[in-house]
């Protein structure tokens, strides 16, 4: 559910919070009041790509912020599976628009706006008019099927992208095989070439790590000789060597330890330093006699490592992947060779794969017959309490060439007076009767989903009277079970509201500011009069508010 909307620098708006509510919340106001503001503030901060027109150029900063609180098990998972955690059980989404440029947070941590619209998808469902052009697109009305059908449809559809992308492959790499003689001869000699550098060079996987490391130690060998020289003066046994001194003591310890048997372990633990401290300088100068730099020896380093570094830019970045590159080549140079054999192998593969798609297809293609016979159902119900009374809501399939989503295209078709034919939705449709269609769609898709959060912008475009009271009813019923948030200027569809709230615009000084406020019972219906009179509010208005404000109450009681 969304707790808070929180608006700063939008547009009209300085700043401005929306605590809302369970149930129907209701949004009006006069025209050019600034209620698209409102539902583009959401969407700015749900990741809205085109926001720079909603950002005041007065202001060093934009603002939109969105308190959601989750208490479903299904979002829970959802989210926890983008690897978000609640904090109070809430998610809270801003985005601050600065200079042109937005910065993205989820619960104070910087995100990138991608994964803010996974999670507006789990939390939250805006309809808006743009959604009622989108009936008009048949390719849209597949996914509001698949959408229905749910569960049961994700494990076929997903083996069936499987296998097309499989089908893809085989395909595209048959084509790329439909060569000439001469091309494929062509194609030969140069990969014989590329696999006989390599094999020239008889590379060996680490051989360029040890070759750097003897290349490293020859290019450095006189600093290395200068340091272990040093090194062996200071701790020789020559005089004022640490050898020499150790030794010194240690005689002198001893003699001392005759006196006293308290300097008997001191001497023991000298007696070790002066043997390992002997070691230490014999390894030392074994280590400086095996020491030289030899020319040939280095030049021999040096080329083999251009010449590994150079097969390693040309075939990869490492050895590994030079090796790696070299087996591809001969597979294909394999099949080159047998060139006939391969393309007949390939063409039985595709033509496996193909059998194995279509199959895949059919199966999906039954689940959703399935589902669009009972989508289809519950549209017509729905549509039929809008006031649709005559309507028929059919699906139609067609079969087309498989791909990632199967072999099915699919249209809404629509017949909403007696004795029409049944057409498809785009071309019978006026933008009312679109927007009621939507409605009902979203309606029967809401218990398929868990998102407990629904906008509708522009629901009652087109649409008045009868039709609208059906529409008001509907909007209640939907609310009872998750939260509804409504921008409106039908009387009907206002009288439903369980929180209602006015925008305003007023004069500031010498701008013009929108504000919005939430509303008693009182003024609640003192708005609706103003919806109902517009200009001039009578006695008679007032009253034909109130009534209409009871009799919602009463319809929503049953």
């Amino acid at each position: 559910m969304l707790l808070n909307i929180h608006v700063k620098n939008m547009a009209l708006i300085d700043e401005a919070d929306i605590d809302l509510t369970e149930g129907l919340n209701i949004l009006t106001g006069e025209t050019g009041a600034g209620k698209s503001i409102i539902i583009g503030s959401v969407n700015v901060a749900l990741g809205l790509a085109g926001f720079k027109g909603f950002a005041r150029e007065d202001a060093a900063f934009a603002l939109a912020e969105l308190v959601f609180s989750v208490d479903n098990e299904k979002q829970r998972k959802a989210l926890e599976k983008l690897d978000l955690s609640l904090e109070d059980d809430q998610i809270i989404i801003s985005r601050r628009l600065v200079n042109g440029r937005s910065v993205s947070k989820v619960n104070g941590e910087t995100v990138p706006v991608s994964l803010v619209r996974q999670v507006s998808e789990i939390l939250i469902d805006i309809h808006g008019q743009h959604e009622h052009q989108a009936l008009l697109h048949q390719k849209n009305h597949l996914a509001i099927l698949d959408a229905f059908a749910g569960e049961v449809l994700s494990g076929p559809a997903g083996e069936v992208r499987t296998l097309y992308r499989e089908y893809d492959a085989l395909d595209k790499k048959l084509k790329e095989t439909d060569l000439s003689e001469t091309a494929r001869a062509k194609e030969m000699d140069f990969l014989a070439f590329e696999v006989g550098e390599i094999e020239d060079a008889a590379v060996k996987p680490g051989e360029d790590e040890a070759l750097e490391q003897a290349y490293r130690r020859q290019v450095n060998s006189q600093r290395i000789m200068e340091g272990v020289t040093e090194a062996e003066t200071l701790t020789g046994s020559d005089f004022g060597g640490a050898a020499e001194l150790v030794s010194r003591a240690y005689r002198s310890l001893s003699t001392a330890s005759a006196y006293d048997e308290k300097l008997e372990s001191i001497t023991a633990e000298l007696a070790d330093i002066d043997n390992l401290l002997n070691d230490f300088h014999r390894e030392l100068k074994d280590y400086q006699e095996s020491i030289s730099f030899d020319a040939e020896s280095f030049q021999q380093t040096e080329d083999r490592l251009n010449l590994l570094n150079h097969l390693k830019a040309k075939y990869g970045g490492s050895i590994d992947k030079v090796l790696s590159y070299k087996k591809e080549k001969e597979e294909r140079l394999e099949e080159l060779a047998h060139y006939e054999a391969y393309r007949q192998r390939l063409k039985k593969e595709l033509e496996q794969k193909k059998t194995e798609l279509l199959k895949a297809c059919g199966k999906v293609s039954e689940i959703r017959k399935q589902a669009a016979e009972l989508l289809a159902g519950k549209i017509t119900a729905v549509l039929q309490d809008l006031n649709f009374l005559d309507v028929q809501f059919s699906i139609d399939f067609q079969e087309t060439a498989p791909g990632p989503e199967g072999f099915d295209e699919i249209c809404f078709l629509i017949s909403m007076n007696p004795g029409q034919p049944l057409q498809p939705l785009q071309k019978v449709a006026s933008g009312g009767e679109l927007s009621r269609v939507m409605l009902a769609i979203k309606t029967v898709l809401a218990d398929k989903d868990a998102v407990g959060t629904m906008i509708f912008d522009e629901i009652d475009v087109g649409i008045s009277g009868r039709t609208a009271q059906k529409v008001s009813e509907k909007m209640a019923v939907i609310a009872r079970s998750r939260q509804v948030i409504c921008i409106t200027h039908l009387a009907q569809i206002a009288s439903m509201a369980d929180t209602h709230f006015c925008i305003e615009k007023k004069l500031v000084g010498q701008e013009a500011k929108t504000f919005i406020r939430r509303l008693s019972d009182e003024e609640s219906i003192e708005e609706l009069a103003r919806i109902l009179g517009g200009a001039e509010i009578t006695k008679t208005v007032r009253q034909s508010a109130r009534e209409m404000k009871e009799l919602a109450v009463c319809t929503k009681k049953y």
